[in-house]
């Protein structure tokens, strides 16, 4: 049977970048093994689950590029599949209740922890006499239900951080059903796991505890075990735990910002191993190359420079017919294939082509040079060469100019790049040049050599 992995995020917030690494890494590994990819939300949580976090969380997903297979399953809509599996629980003498309330526990914690012990759940609950509980829930109180831990040690091989084991005795028994009936997280998440056929679950290693519960889960259900796979969680530049400090580290934030979704695909799909970090455009061709076996276990570092880098290589390689749609979005229309060629070696986010639209497709720029340059100027307009242009126009026209006026290297350049462009940096002007077309360059020159311009206009012909 194909390989079935998950993606189970609860709709209390907006995704960030660990999630998307969890997501991502599901979804590779999913599709280079010709398995599925499904989407379940987490949704229990009743008081912070929300229909619009939900909404986001596929519209995050789907702007990543990661489709999933069947219909989104939400956990909500199961709570009888839960009331079952909880009564076999129970019927199996592996559930029961538990009176204690959260002051009564913190107590208990805290004494245990004095003492020097771990803070495990002593189990009185199950000392309980049934006159006991009787009187229990006849002073009001509701029992909420604790999965009772086999003895023995829980072991599994993890396929990233190899052999695991816990000692059952040092773990607390689980709380699987709150006292108003509802479920708690680790009973809907195996049972959902069992349902679905999931073969194997891929999540950050801050479940590695409840790995360690639920394999007891899967045992006391009936079910046989999914692989596990436990990512490192990422670390800022400092070697810290990744915060909200850094700003910037929700999807809707990233996107918002510029940051393309394959450049951020191509960044995830790389952290934590050692191969190199590459802008790659096709979601496929990543899945082809990926290799959980690649994966360390060492925390990897997110660098949101190495991200803005990364995002400005990937905008280097893109074609025109993938940003012809929202180079129109953006206001930048007048940006066809031969400008896209020339101008997107200057963008680190697609935004950033706007300043260059009125370089290629604006009026005249106004902007006068220095004294000392208008010289210069003037005679590069003297000397401008007639149309057509092509490639080889600015590499005759400086040099006839450098020759005339004796200047050379940046005094010879940077002046006739601020006249043309009014930028200090960009594209090579010979490529730019031929875009800018000879009326505007006429009339940019005249202008910044404070000479009477020829009249040239927005609409004049190259």
């Amino acid at each position: 049977m194909p390989p079935v992995y998950r993606f189970a995020p609860s709709p209390t917030g907006r995704l960030h970048v660990g999630n998307a690494r969890v997501a991502l890494v599901n979804w590779l590994m999913a599709r280079r093994a010709g398995g599925s990819f499904r989407l379940r939300l987490d949704d229990t949580d009743t008081d912070r689950s929300r229909p619009e976090l939900a909404a986001a969380i596929e519209t995050d997903l789907a702007w990543l590029g990661l489709a999933w297979d069947g219909a989104v399953a939400r956990q909500s809509d199961r709570s009888a599949r839960y009331a079952e599996a909880a009564a076999q629980l129970k019927a199996a003498g592996r559930l029961y209740p538990c009176y204690e309330t959260p002051e009564e526990l913190d107590l208990k914690r805290k004494s245990t922890l004095a003492q020097g012990k771990p803070p495990v759940y002593d189990r009185a609950a199950l000392a309980l006499t049934a006159a006991e509980r009787a009187l229990m829930e006849e002073a009001g109180r509701k029992p909420h239900w604790r999965f009772k831990l086999a003895p023995g040690t829980i072991a599994w091989s993890d396929m990233v951080r190899g052999p695991v084991q816990f000692d059952a005795a040092k773990l607390s028994d689980p709380v699987l059903l709150r006292a108003d009936g509802s479920p708690l997280y680790h009973l809907p998440s195996v049972v959902d796991d069992i349902d679905m056929a999931v073969t194997h679950v891929v999540r950050g290693e801050d479940h590695v505890d409840n790995t360690a519960l639920h394999i007891q889960l899967f045992a006391a259900l009936g079910a046989s075990l999914p692989e596990f796979v436990h990512l490192p969680l990422m670390l800022d530049t400092t070697g810290h735990k990744l915060s909200k400090r850094l700003g910037g580290l929700s999807l809707a934030e990233l996107r918002d910002a510029g940051i393309e979704a394959m450049a951020l695909n191509s960044y995830l799909a790389r952290l934590g191993t050692a191969d190199p970090v590459e802008p790659v455009t096709d979601l496929a061709l990543i899945a082809e190359r990926f290799d959980i076996a690649h994966m360390g276990r060492a925390a990897p570092r997110f660098d949101p420079d190495e991200l803005a880098a990364l995002n400005a290589r990937l905008l280097h390689k893109l074609p025109f017919d993938a940003v012809r749609d929202r180079l129109a979005a953006i206001g930048a229309g007048a940006i066809g294939p031969e400008a896209w060629e020339t101008l997107r070696t200057a963008v680190t986010r697609l935004s950033d082509i706007a300043q260059w639209v009125p370089v290629v497709a604006g009026a005249p720029l106004a902007a006068a040079a220095p004294d000392a340059d208008r010289p210069h100027l003037a005679e590069a307009l003297r000397l401008l060469p007639q149309a057509p242009w092509g490639p080889d126009t600015w590499g005759q026209w400086t040099k006839a100019l450098g020759a005339a006026t004796g200047r050379k290297g940046k005094e010879l350049f940077m002046p006739l790049r601020r006249a043309l462009t009014g930028h200090e940096h960009g594209p090579e002007m010979k490529a730019l040049l031929p875009l800018i077309g000879a009326a505007r360059a006429r009339a940019r020159l005249a202008a910044a050599a404070g000479l009477p311009t020829s009249g040239a206009t927005e609409g004049d012909a190259r």
